[in-house]
C-alpha cells in the first residue's frame, strides 16, 4: 500500500516561494488616485505617475514637457567655445528651449486644431511642422463645420450624399468648392507676385501667405502668420491643397515651390538651437521631418512621441525614441518617452498639465 505525506514537493515550493532581492528604498509604489477626497485635474494628473502602463507615459511626458519650458540658457555653464551673442546673463536667462511640434492632418481634422492653436497664439512652440491635410483643414474650418458621425457609415452612401469621412468625422464636399472659391484667386495672386519679382515661393512661405489671407482668429496658421512662427509641410501637394494646385496648373501654369528652401530653414532652426524638444503626435512625414532635422544638431535633447504604431514592421512612425539615438535623432542620455495613445485621448492632458497651466497664473 503506497505512503501518503502531506508535505509540499520541495520543487514546487522553491519555485512559487521564490526569495525576493531587497527592493532599492528610491522604489515608487502602484497606487491609483484616490476619489474618495476632492480632487482637481492637476492632483489626477499628478497621480498618474504611480498608476502605471501608459498613464505613467504620459505623466513622464508630462515631466519631459515642463522640463523644456522650464530650461534657460543660464541654467547651464558658458561653453569653452561659446559666442560673444550668448555670453550675457540678460541674454542667456531669456534664451528659452525651442520646441518643435509635429502633428498629422486627421488632428487639425479633430477638436485637437484648438490645442494646437492655443499652443501658437501663446507662442510655445517654434516651429510647425504637418501634412497637407494639417493645412487645408484648417482653413477648411474657416469656411465650413466638420462634423461628429460614426466609424460604420456606409462609404458609398456617404459618396453618393458628397460626405466625406474622417474616421468618425464628416466633412461635407461644399466645405472644399468653398475652400476651392477661395484659394484659387490668392494662386493667382502669388502667381503674378512670383512672375513680377522673379522669387518663387517655398511651402512655408506659402502657408504663411494663406495664413495672412485667412484673417481669422479660429485659424491655426493665422496664428501662426501673426507670430512669426514657420510652418513647414513637406508633403504640401498630398491632399485637396495638391488638387488645387493642379488645377490652376492648366489655367495659369507656372506656380513654383521649392522644397530646397524650406528644407534648409527649418535644419538650420534646429541646429541654431540652444537646446530642442520634440512633441510629436502620430507619425510619418511630420514625425521624421521633425527627428531628421534633430540629427543636424547630434540630436534633440527632449522627445515626446504619442501614437499607436508599433516597431514590428521597422516603421518610423511606429519607432520608440531608442530607435532615433541610434541614428543621433536623439542625444544619448537626452530625456525622451513615447505614449501609446491616441493623441485625442491624451494631448489635451498634457497641455493641461504643461502649456495651459500659464492661463492660471495669468488669473
Amino acid at each position: 500500500m503506497a505512503s501518503t505525506t502531506n508535505a509540499i514537493p520541495s520543487g514546487a515550493s522553491a519555485a512559487v516561494l521564490k526569495a525576493s532581492e531587497p527592493v532599492p528604498e528610491a522604489a515608487v509604489a502602484v497606487e491609483g488616485p484616490n476619489f474618495d477626497e476632492p480632487i482637481s485635474l492637476q492632483q489626477l494628473l499628478e497621480n498618474y505617475k504611480r498608476i502605471g502602463f501608459q498613464a505613467s507615459s504620459l505623466a513622464k511626458a508630462i515631466d519631459i514637457v515642463n522640463k523644456m519650458r522650464k530650461w534657460r540658457l543660464s541654467d547651464d555653464p558658458i561653453a569653452e567655445d561659446e559666442s560673444e551673442e550668448y555670453m550675457s546673463p540678460e541674454v542667456r536667462a531669456n534664451t528659452r528651449c525651442d520646441i518643435f511640434l509635429g502633428y498629422t492632418s486627421n488632428l487639425i481634422s479633430s477638436g485637437l486644431r484648438e490645442v494646437i492653436l492655443h499652443l501658437v497664439k501663446h507662442k510655445h512652440v517654434r516651429a510647425l511642422v504637418t501634412t497637407a491635410g494639417g493645412i487645408e483643414e484648417d482653413f477648411i474650418k474657416c469656411l465650413g463645420k466638420t462634423y461628429l458621425a460614426d466609424f460604420n457609415l456606409d462609404g458609398a452612401d456617404l459618396r453618393r450624399r458628397g460626405m466625406n469621412r474622417i474616421g468618425n468625422l464628416i466633412v461635407p464636399n461644399d466645405n472644399y468648392c468653398k475652400f476651392e472659391d477661395w484659394l484659387m484667386p490668392i494662386l493667382d495672386a502669388m502667381l503674378a507676385e512670383q512672375k513680377e519679382t522673379g522669387e518663387v515661393w517655398s511651402p512655408s512661405s506659402f502657408i504663411r501667405r494663406l495664413g495672412k489671407e485667412i484673417n481669422n482668429e479660429e485659424s491655426v496658421y493665422y496664428w501662426a502668420y501673426k507670430n512669426d512662427i514657420p510652418v513647414f509641410c513637406p508633403a504640401l501637394t498630398d491632399g485637396s491643397l495638391g488638387d488645387m494646385m493642379y488645377f490652376h496648373s492648366f489655367r495659369s501654369p507656372g506656380l513654383i515651390v521649392d522644397i530646397v528652401r524650406d528644407i534648409r530653414a527649418l535644419n538650420e532652426l534646429a541646429r541654431q538651437s540652444k537646446k530642442a524638444g520634440m512633441v510629436i503626435l502620430g507619425g510619418g512625414v511630420c514625425k521624421h521631418q521633425i527627428a531628421n532635422a534633430m540629427l543636424i544638431r547630434n540630436g534633440a535633447d527632449y522627445s515626446v512621441y504619442i501614437n499607436t504604431g508599433q516597431e514590428f514592421d521597422g516603421s518610423d512612425s511606429g519607432a520608440r525614441p531608442d530607435e532615433a539615438v541610434s541614428w543621433g535623432k536623439i542625444r544619448a542620455g537626452a530625456e525622451s518617452v513615447k505614449v501609446f495613445a491616441d493623441a485625442t485621448l491624451v494631448f489635451p492632458l498634457l497641455v493641461a498639465a504643461t502649456f495651459a497651466r500659464d492661463v492660471e497664473s495669468r488669473d
